[in-house]
């Protein structure tokens, strides 16, 4: 959520932040409701005031054997106008709530405006792999290597999903391993999270209420009663100290969780989704920070060197891509790609977004300190994915293939298969 008070003092500044978004607004109608928020407020205290005076006089006038009938009119009658206005207050401060809670995060100001066509890539790493044969795209060599199970995957739940087989599934449990060794090594602390949360975490995510649909619900959702299978581990993550008062000395807090994500998408039958690349649900390990708030861009520049690391061990080519605004998620106010190469389609697809959120997430969610002056304070957000295996194991398969369909195992998850080579069944 935006700083409303941000809003009120400057709202040309804030319309222009968003407008790198393409998000046209006007805050007329907010501050508005704003003001009359804070005269109904200081208008309601003037009478309360008044009320207690009155209600400490009335013993003293009956002591004194006065007539105090005018005295319990006259506060009931503010009493009413109270209750009149409390209710009018909290109309004005549901409109309030309703407007900012659909406002996005503001980009941070080295993020460029637009789409994705404004993306812009920062660097490369490791040569893009040269082949002397005709390659085979990662589904064909899933199945001759008897990896993955498409055709039951589609059986057992439907279009976009598969089952790991084998081999394959030790392939996957090899790089979720080589992934938790490295951020328990790196002093994150690991959390196993629950796959279902209450409305509330999906708020103060960023996700509801503008993204309801998205997400798959139980418990007779979509509304605020039901829950919900995450999306991410962030979800979870990012609520673990909501409504909490943290201990400056203690920031950053880091955290990291494995979990399936579950998300809706869109079914296609572009070559750029097949397979295992857009799928309903997929494994992943997600990292989390709570950052003080002088201290977020060295906690984002971590976070995205330890994301960077992890391909990197594992030898694939990729490149680091700074998002234009549009393309940023609606709670992030910046966001760095980790994109790996697919070779038989020629592009690049994400495998981790390191974001930070600012306060953005942490005013959704109470998430406060207080500062060596004594002052509250909001902490900064921060995530990335550690990795999304749904697409490294694309890429390893492909990067690694060898002519006669075999793959070979980075060295990294040699321990963990117990293998050097994966050779077609």
């Amino acid at each position: 959520m935006l700083d409303l008070k941000l809003i009120r003092e400057n709202p040309e500044k804030v319309s222009r932040a968003l407008a790198k978004r393409n998000v046209d607004i006007s805050f007329d109608e907010l501050i508005a409701w704003d003001n009359d928020r804070r005269r109904i407020i200081a208008e309601v205290e003037k009478l309360k005031n008044e009320r207690n005076t009155t209600s400490s006089q009335i013993p003293v006038m009956k002591k004194n054997g006065q007539d105090v009938s005018s005295a319990l009119a006259h506060m009931k009658e503010v009493s009413d106008k109270i209750t009149e206005m409390d209710g009018e207050l909290n109309q004005i401060k549901e409109k309030i709530q309703k407007f900012m809670d659909m406002l996005p995060n503001i980009p941070d100001e080295d993020v460029p405006a637009g789409g994705k066509e404004n993306n812009q890539v920062l660097h490369t790493w490791g040569e893009k792999p040269e082949f002397s044969f005709k390659i085979r795209n990662h589904v064909d060599l899933c199945t001759m290597n008897g990896l993955i199970d498409y055709e039951r995957g589609v059986k057992l739940s439907g279009a976009g999903s598969w089952v790991y087989t084998g081999v394959g599934a030790q392939l996957e449990w090899a790089i979720l391993n080589f992934f938790i060794r490295e951020h328990l090594k790196d002093g994150y602390k690991f959390l196993l999270v629950p796959h279902m949360l209450g409305y509330k975490c999906g708020y103060v995510a960023g996700q509801f209420p503008k993204f309801l649909a998205e997400d798959y619900w139980i418990d007779g959702g979509p509304n605020e009663e039901g829950r919900f299978l995450l999306p991410t581990a962030e979800t979870a993550l990012v609520n673990f100290h909501r409504d909490e008062m943290l201990n400056e000395k203690d920031l950053p807090l880091k955290y990291f969780s494995y979990t399936p994500c579950f998300r809706r998408e869109a079914g296609s039958t572009r070559v750029e989704e097949r397979g295992m690349i857009r799928g309903h649900q997929f494994n992943k390990v997600e990292m989390v920070q709570y950052a003080h708030p002088d201290h977020s861009n060295e906690s984002f520049e971590e976070l995205v060197r330890k994301a960077e690391t992890l391909v990197q061990k594992l030898g694939l080519h990729y490149r680091l891509s700074r998002l234009a605004a549009e393309d940023c998620s609606f709670s992030m106010a910046k966001t760095f790609d980790i994109e790996v190469w697919i070779p038989s389609m020629g592009i690049y697809k994400e495998v981790s977004s390191a974001s930070n959120a600012f306060d953005y997430q942490a005013r959704r969610g109470n998430v406060r300190f207080k500062d060596a002056t004594g002052k509250t304070r909001f902490v900064h957000t921060l995530n990335a994915s550690g990795l999304a295996t749904s697409r490294i194991i694309p890429a390893i398969v492909e990067q690694y293939q060898q002519e006669d369909g075999s793959i070979v195992v980075p060295e990294v998850l040699r321990q963990d298969m117990g293998m050097d080579i994966i050779r077609p069944e």
